[in-house]
């Protein structure tokens, strides 16, 4: 949006890239007294400061920023952005990037927060949410950034890429590679280290490479240089990022047809296989 000549402002987490066309507002924080942290009703102090940082920002919105905006986007999966939004002047848009969750069907649920804009990003996703929203949800799926993900000359051996943990289901991509008698690279970040330690890293080697977690210019040229991906969900995928990613690179896809996948991948451009068939 900042590259099409829009003045955007984000509320973002910390580690988000600086080097976005936007401008930043802060997230504030907030430290409990020794007597409130005493309290046994003191919740986790990751979720305290999610609601601190979301309730200061949304009566920021309400108040002194009431004016400063014309549409508010809202990507998070916190409750209070559309438990809040009837309470604003300024429109919001949710867009729903995750299956439903106890916290946000709870704040769709209060009067107002389930009429608001929402969009999701597959019909899958839609159909998940429509018992909790009051209005139509309309269908944006994800983009990719053709720049970033560049057209590849193609290889020999199969890549895995995503973040490391069990519902993204790695190790049945090093089986299905095995079973195929083809070399499999993975990449990604290791966000669980139980799962990694236990059903990954004993399958290492004999073809199967740990890439780790590469800067996203190198991961794009490595699904370049592949003959397939392997997309293996344990999960209903929202949208299925990692295929689109790869197609963008030219490089087709094998994916296990689980919630979004089947709207992003045809007969032309990969493979749709049942899910968890292995075989």
């Amino acid at each position: 949006l900042g590259a099409d000549g829009h003045r955007v402002t984000l509320f973002a987490a910390a580690g988000s890239d600086v080097t976005l066309p936007a401008s930043f507002l802060e997230v504030r924080t907030f430290t409990p007294s020794p007597a409130a942290r005493s309290d046994v009703s003191m919740p986790p102090e990751a979720f305290l400061d999610a609601h601190h940082a979301y309730l200061s920002l949304l009566l920021e919105l309400a108040g002194p920023l009431a004016d400063s905006f014309d549409v508010i986007h809202n990507h998070s999966v916190h409750y209070l952005p559309p438990a809040m939004a009837a309470t604003l002047r300024t429109p919001m848009l949710t867009t729903l990037h995750t299956p439903p969750t106890p916290w946000l069907e709870s704040a769709l649920a209060v009067p107002g927060g389930g009429s608001a804009h929402y969009a999701a990003v597959s019909r899958y996703t839609a159909a998940t949410w429509a018992h909790a929203v009051a209005s139509q949800i309309t269908v944006v799926p994800n983009g990719v950034d053709l720049g970033a993900w560049p057209l590849g000359p193609g290889g020999p051996s199969l890549i895995w890429f995503g973040r490391l943990v069990p519902e993204k289901g790695a190790h049945l991509a090093i089986e299905a590679a095995r079973r195929a008698g083809t070399s499999l690279r993975l990449a990604g970040p290791v966000s669980d280290e139980d799962y990694f330690t236990r059903h990954i890293a004993p399958r290492l080697g004999d073809g199967v490479t740990d890439l780790g977690h590469l800067p996203q210019r190198e991961l794009a040229a490595a699904v370049g240089r592949s003959a397939a991906t392997l997309v293996t969900p344990q999960w209903n995928e929202p949208y299925g990022l990692v295929v689109a990613e790869s197609l963008a690179c030219g490089t087709p896809v094998v994916a296990f047809a689980r919630g979004g996948i089947p709207e992003v991948l045809d007969r032309g451009s990969g493979c749709l296989v049942a899910p968890d068939d292995v075989e």
